[in-house]
């Protein structure tokens, strides 16, 4: 099956870099955004083509994503997350009972969103032949990566603050990981991931600092916009944290409206 990916774009200046080729940040010091054929996309492939997918999970919008073998999708049996009506809530604030809905996202792999954008990164470095990832966290991240790097044979590394909780720590090393707690704080995980790059041989995935974990997570608009009738919510409120979500999220949105798979308001 093809990629539509056409080529790798500075998120700042617009500077264009090779499709398919290992980077991390531009020129600028800006993140990298995967850009797509969409002409070429939309003659090929449609909505009624996603409906009709079988293939798990968010690997059902594959035509959007920029992983071009489909032996390199990492899968780890992930399911499209239920959206769940929360009418308690909504009649406590004297709403219609459907209008308050949260998206699960703790049926992924892994119990978290993580596997979203992790999916995608790790698929990718085995896509550019990549064999080692390392990534700071303190929190899902590190469960997410060392799960999906197990799964395709590649060596994972993750640093965590020692105040990050134990079982996040524990699961990240039991899902196969090399993972370490740091005398710091997150970023100073991320100093050494970084420092340590040329003598250790590692690739980092952490937030922002390489084009594809954005790319997972804007399955999180993807699905929502099909789930919806291919329409969307007034409002999303997202736990931002490092931004990759919310940014992936509005990629999405733009990308199904220049397909014309939607034509309605942004959410705010």
């Amino acid at each position: 099956m093809p990629s539509y990916v056409s080529h790798l774009e500075c998120s700042l200046t617009e500077e264009r870099f090779e499709a398919c080729s290992i980077r991390t940040v531009s020129e600028a010091g800006k993140p990298l955004l995967v850009k797509y054929d969409l002409e070429r996309l939309g003659r090929e492939i449609c909505r009624n083509d996603i409906e009709r997918s079988e293939d798990p999970g968010f690997w059902r919008y594959w035509p959007l994503l920029p992983v071009g073998n489909p032996v390199n999708r990492i899968s780890l049996g992930e399911v499209v997350t239920p959206l769940i009506p929360m009418k308690g809530t909504a009649k406590e604030f004297g709403w219609n009972p459907d209008v308050l809905i949260v998206k699960d996202e703790s049926r992924l792999p892994t119990g978290s969103f993580k596997a979203r954008g992790l999916g995608l990164a790790v698929s990718m470095a085995k896509e550019l032949g990549i064999e080692h990832l390392a990534i700071p966290t303190n929190g899902n991240a590190g469960s997410a990566l060392a799960a999906y790097s197990a799964r395709a044979g590649i060596k994972s590394t993750v640093l965590c603050p020692d105040n990050t909780p134990i079982i996040n720590v524990r699961e990240s090393s039991i899902q196969g990981a090399n993972t370490f707690r740091v005398n710091g704080l997150i970023g100073e995980c991320g100093e050494i991931i970084t420092n340590g790059k040329d003598d250790l041989g590692w690739f980092a995935v952490s937030t922002l600092k390489e084009p594809y974990r954005i790319e997972g997570k804007k399955t999180m608009g993807l699905e929502l916009a099909e789930q919806m009738k291919w329409s969307l919510p007034d409002v999303i409120f997202y736990p931002t944290g490092g931004g990759t979500g919310i940014i992936g999220m509005w990629k999405a949105f733009h990308e199904m409206r220049e397909l014309g798979w939607i034509d309605c308001r942004f959410p705010k």
